[in-house]
């Protein structure tokens, strides 16, 4: 059976395929590695393999297993819905937060974060699609919330990140990712500096990358089926 080591290494080859192919730096593309549901072993291991961002759905998983693998070197991402009961222990123990579509979840985050830790990384979760029952904030709101989750101290706005609705050739695919970057296109018009786009998974990295990816998320690929 394919370990790991190895599964991340094929993961880096392809990843590194699809931004040359696209004209661009593979150097620019991070692998964030989904490992919601899997063994802290699997996460030492991609830590040993070098492996330095890390995205957790689940807030109590998530600190259990940061305080078992650590944080020298390594990124934690929270990847799922946060609620305002949980905001405090993400803010005191994770590194990056994608998926803000509240003010007020941004503002209490904001507070709680420790003097000693640095300005907390944040992502507006968009809705690309409009989807019913999908998490997330209408493109048409993407630029009010900027400016205020911009202006929250201890906050550091880096971009915008979305979870498209399922498409099966790599040309539908790329249309949602386009206007993720267009997205971010109109922010920086408006004098939002961003740098980050989280857009991509196992199925569809190569389109999100073509379309200027800068975080593509990836967790079965990478550590197996989860338990």
């Amino acid at each position: 059976m394919i370990g790991v080591t190895e599964n991340l290494r094929i993961v880096r080859d392809l990843l590194a395929k699809a931004s040359v192919d696209a004209g661009r730096d593979p150097e620019a593309v991070r692998l964030l590695a989904v490992s919601k549901k899997q063994p802290v072993e699997a996460i030492q291991e991609a830590v040993a393999a070098g492996q330095r961002d890390f995205g957790e759905n689940f807030v109590q998983e998530g600190l259990a297993k940061i305080e078992t693998v650590g944080r020298d070197g390594i990124q934690w991402h929270f990847i799922g819905q946060l609620q305002t009961n949980k905001t405090r222990a993400v803010a005191e123990h994770f590194d990056w937060v994608h998926t803000i579509d509240r003010l007020k979840i941004a503002e209490r985050l904001g507070r709680q974060r420790p003097d000693d830790l640095p300005d907390l990384n944040v992502c507006l979760q968009i809705n690309i699609d409009a989807e019913d029952g999908k998490a997330g904030i209408a493109p048409d709101a993407v630029l009010p919330l900027a400016r205020e989750v911009a202006a929250v101290p201890r906050l550091r706005l880096r971009g915008l990140m979305c979870l498209p609705a399922i498409r099966h050739n790599a040309a539908e695919q790329r249309e949602p990712f386009a206007r993720l970057r267009d997205l971010q296109s109109e922010l920086r018009e408006a004098g939002i500096e961003t740098d980050t786009l989280s857009m991509g998974m196992s199925g569809d990295f190569v389109p999100a990358i073509a379309e200027g990816s800068t975080i593509v998320r990836i967790g079965t690929a990478v550590f197996g089926p989860r338990e």
